[in-house]
């Protein structure tokens, strides 16, 4: 009796247990339902699109770089079809066998070799690894013609930039280099490993101009991340093409006239429009070596030159600019008052201070006396000298930066320097004494703390003869190519200057003597065509201090001094005289003389320049002349 009863009650416990555990898996399986419910149903578009984008990658596609031409559409700056082969590592049999073949066929060295095998070791098998970049046409046709015989080797064809110019174009153009770890913005663009930006002059200005908008291509991937096909692609828009104010045409006659000279530059503007019509800048580099890749060799050739190929010595180049400058200290003395066009100085060859003698450069003879004219056309240092000291130094730093020296011009190009322009102010404050009147003598024949741009030069001059706030450029607005001469109405509205008429044409009227009279420091190197002939200043620059004795005894002839203690050969010229269009910079480093050597430049430039005519013609209505002053004649030399 008292077994039935035990079992009856463990009978009861078991079944409650039973109902209990029944209910529990009731009850989990209807959770478990409501959760499959609530994924498969209520959430089902969203885990459809994760699973879309765990399968689908999108991937950016590098867009065309924006062409750069010159002012009449020929291209400076192209994009170039380019060939690589590649190896893919899970394909091919015997990856070091399969390099070895491929190096009988193209130059592929020990060193290539090893890169890309580490290259392999890096990557999934599965992802090409390039072998070598920028095949030749014949090249590229030999492995193509090999590849049966070549596992898991293949031809890619790409794009890389192209300038058909090399190192005529490479200080205007600058180049494109991949991007460096501290150039990243963020943006994915720029994280692409064949993605190239602007790394110098209007590449790296316009770079974002240039750069264009990526595509991107949708493509599905297996687990492993390996490409199944392509579902959809987006080209992306190509970069702005990038209009320059270049004559290309007048540019590679510039760079073959400067080819001579170990170290030199000349720039000619437009005077009216801004328009830098030619830049040369030597020694320079090729362009495409950085578009091809760099050697540590080439780097090391090109930064440790003392020539400085990689300087742009036209907007980088800081120099005294010597008797170049007198122009601005004529104009500050003529528009303060302190002179006028017939203010003379008698020359003896020297003028003294205290217990100094500062000679003229025709010492010991001297120039007699002379006026204005006679002082330019001669350049006359004891002229200056007075000139100067009676205008003093800030008067002339005042007009200086008038005319457009000590600060950047403002062109559109990086990396432009300011020179200097020395103030009494300055003098106290960088060196903590007073200015001295030697000093002033100095800066008078632009000498001393003075030194400048070959390009402010040339601002200064295209400022002389158009009295307007002239400001260089290097791009023409709007992309616009150039067809035809253009309207005044066209013209930049530069800012007026406000000198008068009748000094500018003074100091103009001296500088066409400098030329075009018997006797003018530049008189041999007239242009002699008729309606050609320009006006000019030449200029020696001193580029270190010489005692009395090395003065005395200085040599004749470039090739008995060494080159790094020559002079500097300066010299600026415009054309034609009376309708002023073009000025011109010309300046060889330790050239020896701006006379003999920097001035037939600046000659064959500009009568090159006036046969192409860039402009297409000269107007007529702007002339510098001015009924209260002597015109500046046109003399057309036939001799």
């Amino acid at each position: 009796m008292r077994t039935l009863k035990f079992e009856a009650g463990r009978y009861k416990v078991m079944t409650r247990r039973a109902a209990l555990l029944a209910g529990g898996q009731v009850v989990m399986l209807g959770a478990l339902g409501a959760r499959m419910y609530y994924l498969q149903v209520l959430e089902a578009d969203r885990y459809t699109t994760l699973a879309d984008e765990n399968r689908i990658n999108i991937r950016l596609l590098l867009p065309q770089r924006g062409m750069i031409v010159d002012r009449f559409g020929v291209p400076m700056a192209a994009n170039r079809q380019n060939y690589r082969v590649v190896i893919i590592a899970e394909q091919a049999n015997d990856i070091e066998s399969t390099l070895a073949a491929i190096a009988t066929l193209i130059p592929l060295g020990e060193s290539d070799q090893r890169k890309v095998l580490r290259d392999i070791r890096r990557k999934h098998p599965f992802v090409p690894v390039v072998v070598r970049d920028n095949l030749t046409w014949d090249e590229m046709s030999r492995i193509e013609v090999n590849v049966p015989e070549l596992p898991g080797v293949s031809i890619e064809q790409g794009s890389s930039r192209y300038y058909p110019f090399g190192d005529k174009t490479s200080h205007i153009l600058g180049y494109v280099a991949a991007v460096s770890e501290k150039e990243l913005t963020g943006d994915p663009l720029l994280e692409l490993p064949d993605f190239r930006i602007g790394k110098a002059g209007i590449e790296k200005f316009n770079d974002r101009r240039l750069r264009g908008t990526a595509g991107n291509s949708q493509v599905e991937v297996n687990a492993f991340g390996r490409v199944v096909r392509e579902i959809n692609r987006v080209e992306g828009d190509p970069g702005q093409q990038i209009v320059t104010t270049i004559d290309m045409a007048l540019q590679n006659f510039t760079m073959s006239r400067i080819a001579a000279e170990d170290s030199a530059t000349c720039v000619v503007l437009d005077a009216l429009t801004g328009d830098v019509l030619a830049m040369a800048s030597g020694p320079a580099y090729d362009s495409n070596t950085f578009s091809a890749g760099l050697t540590n060799a080439v780097w090391k050739d090109l930064t440790t030159n003392p020539r400085g190929p990689l300087n742009n010595k036209t907007i980088q180049g800081q120099y005294p600019p010597g008797s170049t400058f007198k122009p601005a200290v004529a104009m500050a003395a003529l528009e303060s008052g302190i002179i006028t066009p017939d203010f003379r100085v008698t020359c003896t060859g020297s003028t003294s201070l205290g217990n100094v003698n500062f000679k003229c450069w025709r010492w010991p003879h001297g120039h007699g006396t002379l006026d204005l004219h006679g002082g330019i056309k001669n350049s006359c240092d004891c002229y200056f000298y007075e000139v100067a000291r009676r205008v003093g130094p800030d008067r002339i730093a005042a007009m200086a930066q008038k005319l457009g020296f000590g600060s950047p011009t403002g062109i559109d190009i990086p990396n432009e320097r300011p020179g200097l322009i020395p103030t009494t102010d300055w003098k106290l404050a960088t060196y903590g004494v007073k200015w001295q009147q030697g000093e002033t003598y100095n800066i008078g024949i632009g000498q001393g703390y003075v030194s400048v741009t070959p390009l402010q030069l040339a601002t200064m001059l295209a400022r002389l003869v158009t009295n307007r706030a002239v400001v260089p450029r290097l791009t023409r607005p709007g992309g616009v190519l150039k067809t035809g001469s253009p309207g005044f109405a066209e013209l930049p509205n530069y800012a007026s200057l406000g000198l008068a008429q009748k000094n500018l044409a003074s100091v103009l009227w001296g500088m066409d003597a400098v030329c075009n009279e018997q006797g003018g420091t530049a008189y041999g190197s007239r242009i002699t065509e008729p309606g050609m002939a320009m006006g000019g200043k030449s200029g020696t620059a001193q580029v270190r201090h010489m005692s009395q004795a090395e003065h005395d005894h200085a040599p004749k002839r470039p090739d008995q001094v060494p080159w790094k203690d020559r002079d500097h050969a300066v010299f600026i010229a415009f054309a034609p005289v009376g309708t002023p269009r073009y000025v011109c910079s010309v300046l060889i480093e330790h050239g020896f003389g701006g006379s003999a050597y920097a001035a037939p430049i600046a000659r064959d430039v500009l009568r090159e320049c006036q046969k192409r005519d860039p402009a297409r013609s000269v107007p007529e209505d702007r002339l510098i002349a001015d009924a209260g002053a002597p015109p500046p004649p046109r003399v057309d030399q036939a001799n």
